[in-house]
Order: C-alpha cells, then structure tokens, then sequence
C-alpha cells in the first residue's frame, strides 16, 4: 500500500485539499506534537534543506512559529522582511523571488497583503511555496492548528458546531476555516454586523447571521476574530464600545453556548473589544494551545511538502 503524502510541492490554500490530506497533516502534526516536550527540541528531518521565510506583512504568531518549526526540524532558514530590502527600491516581487531561488532553497513561506501572491509564486518558482496569509484570501495553516486544538479537545471534527464571529468580510482566517470544517463534516455559523458579511457567504455551505445569541446557541466553539482596521477603508460599525456591546464575547454570552464549549482565536486579540479578558483568560478558552499547536502544524506541513511522505519518527 503507497503511504499517503501530499499532491503539490506547495501549501496555497485549505480549498484544494482533500479530506484525506487535511486528516494526513493533522496526523502529521499529532505525531510531531511531542517534539515541543523534549528537553532537546531537534531532529534530523530537514537537516541541510534550506526554507526562506518571505514575510511582507508584520507578524508574530505565525513567523516565530515557521522559524521555531523549522529549526526544531533542523532546516536551514532564510529570513527575510520587505523593510530594507530591494523591494523598497524598486525591485519587483517576481525579480526578488527569482534572486532567492537562484540561491536553491527548497521551500518558500510567504506572507502578502495582496491575495494571489502565493499562487503566482508557485506558478513561476521551482521551490514550495507555503501560504502564510495572503490578503483576505486564504490562511491555511491557522485553519489547520485550529482543527487540530478543536481534535485534540473534542476527538473529532465530524459533528461540531463552531460558531465565527466577528470580522467576517476581511478575514483569511474565517475562509481557510470555513472550507476546513466544511470539508471535515461540521457545522459552521458565521456572525457579524451586516456591514462586515460578505454578500453570498452561505453558498460557502455555513449558516450565515447578525444575531450573535442566536448563532452561540448550542456551539461547542466559538471563534472570535479581530476588527482588521488595516484593512477597511471606512466606518463598518459606530464605535468599538458598540461592537463590544452587540458582539462582544462575555462569560454571560458564551452561556448561551454548549456547556462543554471551547473558545479560539487566531490573534492578536483585542480585550474589550471582540473578547472580554473573563473568557480570553478562562479554562475553557483554549486560545495558548493555539499557539503550541501551531508549531506542530507548520512541521507537518514543511516535512510533508519537503519529503514527500509520512512521518516515521526521528530517523
């Protein structure tokens, strides 16, 4: 029997995967989860592959965790950020891109404010290309390490009730998510004001709502996403003391929820205005294990794409 491996050489979004290769990086991730609890956090996968972390978006979360990834692998990494680069000068990202290549490495991480830059990488580039966040298209590692703590919680995906809210219409988050949960058999609703619901959003296979009541009756998850003030041009809401009232999660408002509900985020969270510090910093919120989870994903998906095959151990 062939072991069961990946299709591309790159990692652009959660929307071509099959279920099969969503259950394979996450049994993936599952088996390398155990890494981040030895005392010597190293092993031989990747050694002398190189991977170039191309980020021209600030982040925290997710590039600290593709660099701790890569190093507990043993990779070499390249890191590289727009500020003070050819970039400012003038140099195209297609030039940029092939300049990197030219020095082989074996995998590029890709962080961009404009959707589409991954897949235009991976159409002209001989290496991998991982998306790390492309615009408010699609952030298929965070969907992953957030299956993965909602598994690892519940021991299923099949089933669930996981209730998004907040920033519906700018999010990458929510759309990698969506087509995750979707595809792994649960149950998406998704909330926000009208102004921040993309029109057509049901057709994605969720339960589209204003109501934030309403869509937490019954969830056994509740994700809350930031407002992306970066990203919208206007006004989609009066004031942030107004959002909170009407969609801000609180401890009386996740009562509404399933008593066994869990609460995620994918960060940088803003107390006090999607989440109140009662919730972020409760047992039931599960938003640090996000984080942990987030290493192991990003192993899977790097040792996956690099070789080709399934984990085996350390050898």
């Amino acid at each position: 029997m062939t072991p069961p491996t990946l299709r591309s050489k790159d990692l652009l979004g959660i929307e071509p995967l099959s279920p099969e290769e969503i259950a394979l990086i996450l049994d993936t991730a599952e088996s390398m989860s155990s890494i981040g609890q030895r005392e010597m956090k190293k092993v031989p996968a990747l050694r002398g592959r190189m991977i170039v972390n191309l980020f021209f978006e600030a982040s925290t979360r997710t590039r600290f965790s593709f660099e701790t990834a890569e190093k507990w692998l043993s990779a070499d990494s390249l890191n590289f950020a727009a500020k003070g680069s050819s970039v400012e000068k003038g140099e195209s990202l297609l030039d940029t891109a092939r300049n990197l290549q030219a020095m082989s490495p074996d995998l590029i991480v890709i962080r961009h404010g404009t959707p589409g830059v991954p897949h235009f990488l991976a159409r002209n580039l001989k290496a991998g290309v991982v998306n790390a966040g492309d615009g408010a298209h699609e952030h298929p590692t965070q969907a992953l390490l957030d299956a993965l703590t909602l598994r690892r919680h519940f021991g299923r995906l099949s089933g669930l009730t996981v209730t998004i809210t907040g920033d519906i219409l700018h999010s990458r988050v929510v759309r990698s998510n969506i087509w995750l949960l979707t595809k792994m058999g649960a149950r998406v609703r998704v909330c926000g004001p009208p102004t921040l619901l993309p029109p057509g959003i049901a057709e994605m296979g969720v339960e589209a709502t204003h109501d934030f009541d309403a869509a937490l009756d019954g969830a056994d998850a509740v994700m809350m996403l930031r407002m992306q003030l970066e990203r919208q041009g206007s006004s989609y809401f009066p004031s942030t003391r107004e959002y909170f009232k009407r969609y801000g999660l609180t401890a009386p408002r996740l009562a509404r929820a399933h008593p066994h509900a869990v609460v995620l985020h994918p960060g940088p969270m803003n107390r006090g205005v999607e989440i109140s510090s009662e919730v972020a910093d409760s047992p039931r919120s599960l938003i640090l294990e996000q984080v942990s989870n987030g290493v192991a994903v990003r192993m899977a998906v790097l040792y996956l794409l690099l070789t080709g095959h399934s984990w085996e151990g350390d050898a």
